[in-house]
């Protein structure tokens, strides 16, 4: 017989580690596809951008095809082109620009980590202002010109 984990909640962890929601009503796995965007803030887009490059790698789904453009057969005879889709993010960056398929596997490692990188930067606090009393009284005389022009250009009141 197999070994025994723990029963549910063993699983539930298990799937949970592995990028599962929950239990779905209807009884299923509802996958987190890493298009929420709204869940990451810039502190987790600086953890993944810290880590190593190999643990980086481990973190994305790998793809390879064959590129297009120009280089004859060269090009079209091998899978060269690199696709890397980073799973807790879903970011998705591509490389074809070298005949190696190793090369091109860590440009789109390179260009992974610079938009994770971009992403990091924690954004500027916003700093409440005030107009000045100048500048409420210039917008006010101005919105009160151009009241006085239209009110001219209405059509007379007959007494």
């Amino acid at each position: 017989m197999g070994r025994s984990h723990g029963g549910p909640a063993y699983l539930i962890g298990l799937y949970r580690a592995r990028g599962f929601r929950s239990l779905e009503a209807i009884g299923t796995w509802g996958r987190m596809d890493g298009m929420d965007n709204e869940a990451f803030t810039y502190r987790d887009y600086a953890v993944w951008a810290a880590l190593p490059m190999e643990e980086l790698a481990r973190d994305c789904d790998l793809q390879v095809f064959r590129a297009t453009g120009p280089g004859g057969q060269g090009v079209n005879t091998t899978d060269s082109a690199v696709r890397l889709t980073h799973r807790p993010s879903g970011i998705s960056v591509m490389a074809r620009e070298s005949r190696s398929q190793w090369q091109n596997r860590q440009r789109a490692l390179r260009k992974l980590r610079e938009i994770l990188e971009r992403r990091a930067v924690p954004p500027t606090p916003r700093r409440a202002t005030k107009p000045s009393r100048g500048s409420q009284e210039r917008r006010l005389a101005g919105k009160h010109r151009r009241s006085e022009v239209k009110r001219l250009r209405r059509r007379p009141l007959d007494e």
